[in-house]
C-alpha cells in the first residue's frame, strides 16, 4: 500500500476526496464524469489520481458496463488521524470525570464499582452497557478532536 501521506499530500486528490466524502455521507457513488465536472480537470488527470486512491485502498470502484462510480472507504485515514491527534491535543488536559446518579440524585456506583452485595447485570443489560461504552469513548475522542482543532484556530 502506498504511503497514505505521500497520497493525500495532493491538492487534487484531496479535492477528489472532499468531493466523494459529500457523497459518502449521502450513501451515494460518484462517476468519473460527475468528478470532472465537478473539479473542473480533464477525465485523464482524473483517471490517474483515481488510480492512485485506488491503491491506497481510499476509494473503491464499481463498474458497470463502461462506467466507474467511486466511492470513499474513509478506513486507511484513521491512521492519519491516529497519527495527527496527538499533535493536535499535546498541552490539552482532557481527564474527563463521570459520576452516575440516581433518578432521586443519589450518587450510585458506575461500572467496575460494587459492593459484594450488588446484584451483576443480566447478561442484555452487560452487552447494552458495553455498546454505550464503547459510543461514549468514540465521543469522547471527537470531542478532544474538536477541541483540538478549535484551539489551533483560536
Amino acid at each position: 500500500m502506498p504511503d497514505i501521506f505521500g497520497v493525500i499530500a495532493d491538492a487534487t486528490r484531496r479535492d477528489i476526496l472532499q468531493a466523494l466524502l459529500e457523497r459518502h455521507v449521502q450513501q451515494a457513488e460518484m462517476s468519473v464524469s460527475e468528478i470532472v465536472g465537478r473539479l473542473e480537470i480533464s477525465q485523464p488527470t482524473v483517471s490517474k489520481h483515481l488510480k492512485v486512491l485506488r491503491e491506497a485502498e481510499l476509494v473503491v470502484v464499481r463498474e458497470e458496463g463502461q462506467h466507474r462510480f467511486y466511492s470513499l472507504d474513509p478506513e486507511p485515514l484513521e491512521m492519519v488521524e491516529d497519527f495527527v491527534i496527538p499533535f493536535l491535543s499535546a498541552g490539552f488536559e482532557t481527564e474527563v470525570t463521570v459520576e452516575y446518579l440516581s433518578e432521586s440524585g443519589e450518587r450510585v456506583h458506575g461500572p467496575g464499582e460494587h459492593d459484594e452485595f450488588d446484584e451483576v447485570l443480566p447478561e442484555e443489560a452487560t452487552a447494552a452497557a458495553e455498546r454505550i461504552g464503547r459510543a461514549a469513548a468514540r465521543a469522547e475522542h471527537r470531542v478532544k478532536e474538536l477541541v483540538a482543532r478549535f484551539k489551533l484556530r483560536g
